[in-house]
C-alpha cells in the first residue's frame, strides 16, 4: 500500500477575509515571473549573513514584532530585546516603509528570519535631533551619571548626550545627583554626528522666563558703558563677572588680553572670586557681553613717544631670546625689539640680562618699538 503525500504547506486561517500573520509569516513565497525565480535562487546560493545589512519593507507591526520583507523567502522580524531597543523608532514606522536592518540570526527555532533596527534607529535618531535643533523643539533625557564638566544623559534610541553645567538651571545647581535616573526637559544646542557629541541645555527650559528677561536687559547695554561688576569666577584665559542692569544680573567675560595693558600670565595671582572691579562694555556678538578693565586706564603707549624721544638711550630687561632678535621690556607692559641683525655675533645674551638700549622707531598704531644696542664701537657689517 503507497502512502499518501502529505502536504507542507501551511494552514491559512482567514480573518474577515484576510490571511493571518501566523499564516503569512510561515508561508513561503512563490515565484511568479522568472526574475523571482532568479531572485530566489541567489538567495538560496549566497545565504544571509549574520550582521549584513540589509533592505526590506515593513509588512506588518504588533506589539510584539515587526516583519520585514528582505527578499528571503519568510520575512525577516524583529522581536524582543532587539524591538525594546528600537520601540521609539519603530512607534515612527507603519506599513510600506523602507528600512535598513541588520541580520542577527539566519534562522532561529522557529525558522524565522532575526532583525535588527538598532542602526536604523540610531539614524533616525541623529536626523530627529538635528530637526530639533533647527526648530527649538523640547526633548526629554534621563540622567545617567555626573562627571566633572555636567551631566552624562541616555536620550532617545540608545544615544548619549551631555548637558554641561552652564546649562542647567538655577533650580539644580548644587543638586545635580538628584537628576539621575531622572527624566527631564532639554533643548537641543548641539549636534555633531562625526563628532558623537550631542549637548543638550537644562537651563533653556526651567530658566526660560530668567532667560528671556535677562536678554532684554542686554538688549539695554550700549558699548562703551561702564560698569562696577563682581568677579564670579577666573579661568585661565579670563574672568567672567557680573553686573547688574534693571535688577537683573547680566553675566559676561573679561578676556585674558583686556585684563591689563601689561601681559598677565596668571589671573588668579591679580583676582579672587567677589572682586569688585570698573569694567567697560566692548562687545555684544549674540548677546554674549564682553568687557574690559583694561581699557579704564591710562594706556601707556599714550605718552610713549614723548616719554621715549628717537635715540634717546635707557637699560631694560631681556624677556625672550627669539630666531629674530631679542624682546627687551623697557618699561612693565612695553617691550621693544633688538632685530638679529643689530646684535654683534660676537655678544652673548640671555633671557634676565640688564642691556643698555636706544630707541630707534616707535609704531604707536602697531605696538611696536624698534631697539638698537648701545655699543662702545661700530661692528663690521652693522645695518
Amino acid at each position: 500500500m503507497s502512502k499518501s503525500k502529505v502536504s507542507k504547506e501551511p494552514k491559512i486561517s482567514k480573518e474577515g477575509g484576510k490571511e493571518t500573520r501566523t499564516a503569512k509569516a510561515s508561508r513561503v513565497k512563490e515565484p511568479t515571473t522568472m526574475e523571482e525565480l532568479l531572485a530566489l535562487a541567489k538567495e538560496k546560493i549566497r545565504g544571509l549573513r549574520r550582521g549584513e545589512i540589509v533592505e526590506g519593507i515593513v509588512t506588518d507591526i504588533t506589539p510584539k514584532s515587526v516583519f520585514i520583507d528582505i527578499g528571503a523567502k519568510t520575512d525577516g522580524v524583529v522581536l524582543g530585546k532587539e524591538l525594546e531597543r528600537a520601540k521609539d523608532y519603530v512607534g515612527n514606522l507603519k506599513r510600506g516603509d523602507k528600512v535598513k536592518a541588520y541580520v542577527g540570526s539566519t534562522e532561529n527555532e522557529k525558522g524565522q528570519i532575526l532583525l535588527s533596527l538598532r542602526q536604523a534607529a540610531i539614524d533616525f535618531a541623529w536626523e530627529a535631533y538635528e530637526q530639533m535643533l533647527k526648530s527649538g523643539e523640547v526633548t526629554e533625557v534621563r540622567g545617567r551619571e555626573m562627571n566633572k564638566g555636567g551631566l552624562i544623559v541616555d536620550a532617545l534610541y540608545g544615544l548619549q548626550g551631555f548637558v554641561p553645567g552652564s546649562q542647567i538651571g538655577s533650580g539644580w545647581q548644587g543638586k545635580l545627583e538628584q537628576l539621575i535616573n531622572k527624566k527631564f526637559p532639554v533643548k537641543v544646542i548641539e549636534v555633531n554626528r562625526e563628532q558623537n557629541r550631542l549637548v543638550f541645555s537644562e537651563k533653556l527650559i526651567s530658566d526660560a522666563e530668567k532667560i528671556e528677561a535677562v536678554a532684554k536687559a542686554i538688549k539695554k547695554l550700549q558699548l562703551d558703558d561702564v560698569y562696577e561688576a563682581v568677579v564670579t569666577q577666573v579661568a585661565p584665559f579670563g574672568l567672567f563677572v557680573k553686573i547688574q542692569v534693571d535688577g537683573e544680573t547680566v553675566e559676561g567675560l573679561v578676556h585674558i588680553s583686556e585684563v591689563s595693558w601689561q601681559k598677565v600670565e596668571d589671573l588668579n595671582k591679580m583676582y579672587q572670586p567677589d572682586n569688585q572691579v570698573k569694567v567697560k562694555v566692548i562687545s555684544l556678538d549674540d548677546g554674549r557681553v564682553q568687557f574690559s578693565i583694561k581699557q579704564l586706564l591710562p594706556d601707556p603707549w599714550d605718552e610713549l613717544e614723548v616719554k621715549y624721544p628717537i635715540d634717546s638711550k635707557l637699560s631694560g630687561k631681556v624677556v625672550r631670546l627669539t630666531s629674530f632678535g631679542a624682546l627687551v621690556e623697557i618699561e612693565p607692559g612695553i617691550e621693544g625689539l633688538v632685530h638679529i641683525s643689530k646684535i654683534p655675533p660676537e655678544q652673548t645674551m640671555n633671557e634676565g640680562d640688564q642691556i643698555d638700549v636706544y630707541i630707534e622707531s616707535i609704531d604707536r598704531k602697531n605696538r611696536r618699538i624698534s631697539l638698537g644696542l648701545v655699543l662702545s664701537q661700530k661692528p663690521i657689517g652693522y645695518k
